[in-house]
């Protein structure tokens, strides 16, 4: 009497007769390595994990695997840098990565960073006078009156000059230090 195989033995037979490609098989291989790498970024953002425990899970890795997740790392952590973010956690990681002191970089962002907010609060300085002086022609003054310029398109406009000019030279940043890595 013939044997009624379960949908699990079957699939299983057809699957035996299945192979994977070299070529298949080494996208998989850096799909795994990606998202170890995307994990670890992840996690070290989010302050789930400190920077000796992501050395520490590089390290249990195989050599080759290794290699990959530390320069997919320092990729993502090298693209992360913006003048908006901790961009002094994400240095020393890439300092730890590479074993180089980056106090160059360190000083060349602090430096950026330090002109952006003078610039943007500049701004916001100059367009809140202009709109209590517009406010006041217009008979609207006194000490509650406080002009909100944010919604104003000009100021917009101001601001987004300013974003892209800073992120303009934060790209610089980013791409002398991928030169340098």
């Amino acid at each position: 009497m013939a044997e009624i195989k379960s949908a699990l033995e079957l699939a299983m037979e057809k699957s035996r007769k299945i192979t994977i490609s070299e070529k298949e098989r080494e996208e998989l291989k850096q799909k795994e390595v990606m998202r170890k790498a995307m994990s670890l970024f992840h996690r070290f953002e989010d302050g789930y994990l400190s920077l000796n425990e992501v050395l520490k899970e590089i390290d249990r890795m195989e050599e080759k695997t290794k290699a990959e997740v530390r320069q997919a790392l320092l990729s993502k952590w090298t693209d992360a840098i913006t003048l908006d973010h901790d961009y002094g956690r994400i240095l020393r990681g890439i300092e730890s990565l590479r074993h180089r002191n980056l106090d160059d970089v360190k000083q060349k962002m602090d430096q950026l960073v330090a002109q952006y907010r003078e610039e943007k609060e500049g701004t916001m300085r100059r367009m809140s006078i202009r709109a209590a002086e517009a406010l006041r022609e217009e008979g609207i003054h006194g000490s509650a009156v406080d002009p909100n310029s944010e919604g104003d398109r000009e100021y917009q406009s101001l601001l987004e000059n300013i974003d892209r000019s800073f992120g303009s030279k934060t790209e610089e940043v980013r791409e002398a230090l991928r030169k340098s890595l």
